[in-house]
């Protein structure tokens, strides 16, 4: 892929090492030629709103050989599996959020306590009393969580954005359906299964937004900012007993969702939870 500004090249990008291509700016323009090129390779083509939300994605029509077996599965899985799986998805996110919180110096044993009080399908909101806690430690008491907001939010929002496109290859990639998620299915999100996905990546996002806003003080969304969101995906963490960047551990935790909804039992490959020292490396 070559990338030009006023008929200035800026430079070029093996095709094959390309993820997604997030298309940010409303002026740029692409040929029909990189889509075709990038969705034979599994490549996504991310189109963003003003507040740095995506709001189309190409996806390639065939992601994996069985991907109709494993649609078929993914489509009759039972509501207590679903049930299950979201369970794990909920306790990885607190946890991590827990680790989050420990690499800012704070009390992180209650988020422990939350992972450990989650049951099938998450029906206390598990998941919501432990956001209550975390936001305000992690971006202060003032902050609230808007998507359509500016400042800090829209540095979350771009690294949100670079997060679900990872997983969302992935996802396709394992022959998954995108749409039909195991927890969000909001009628009008396209992408429902690849925001239950991320979840447990998401606080990654969060905890390097906090450094970019309140430790370094950036303001603008800066090729520096964007740089360093994205270089989130090559963060490695823990995973069966190997360093793995964050891609490739959503790529093996889409594999083994694609593998419980074929075997029919809840399983998932989930990284480690990363110490203090670890996450700072962010």
């Amino acid at each position: 892929m070559k990338v030009s500004h006023k008929g200035e090249e800026l430079g070029r990008v093996p095709l094959d090492d390309i993820t997604a291509v997030i298309v940010h700016g409303h002026g740029a323009t692409f040929s029909a030629n990189l889509a075709s090129r990038l969705s034979e390779r599994g490549a996504l083509l991310v189109l963003c709103a003003a507040n740095h939300q995506p709001h189309a994605i190409m996806w390639p029509l065939a992601g994996h050989h069985a991907q109709g077996a494993r649609m078929r599965a993914q489509w009759r899985a039972s509501k207590p599996m679903r049930k299950r799986l979201w369970q794990l998805i909920v306790r990885a996110k607190v946890r991590m959020q827990g680790a989050v919180v420990a690499a800012l110096g704070q009390e992180a044993a209650p988020f422990d306590l939350l992972a450990r009080r989650v049951r099938s399908g998450d029906p206390d909101n598990i998941e919501a009393q432990a956001a209550r806690r975390y936001w305000p430690l992690v971006m202060g008491e003032s902050f609230r969580r808007d998507r359509y907001a500016g400042g800090a939010n829209a540095f979350l929002n771009y690294g949100y954005t670079v997060m679900r496109s990872a997983v969302m290859r992935a996802v396709v990639a394992a022959g998954l359906h995108p749409t039909i998620g195991l927890h969000h299915h909001n009628q009008f999100n396209a992408f429902s299964l690849a925001d239950d996905l991320m979840e447990p990546f998401r606080p990654l996002v969060d905890f390097t937004a906090r450094q970019l806003w309140h430790e370094e003080g950036h303001r603008e969304m800066d090729a520096q900012v964007r740089e360093r969101l994205v270089r989130i995906l090559s963060f490695d963490l823990l995973m069966d007993g190997e360093r793995k960047p964050v891609s490739r551990c959503a790529q093996l935790l889409a594999q083994s969702l694609a593998a419980s909804f074929v075997a029919g039992k809840a399983s998932l490959a989930l990284p480690d939870i990363p110490r203090a020292l670890e996450l700072k490396e962010l």
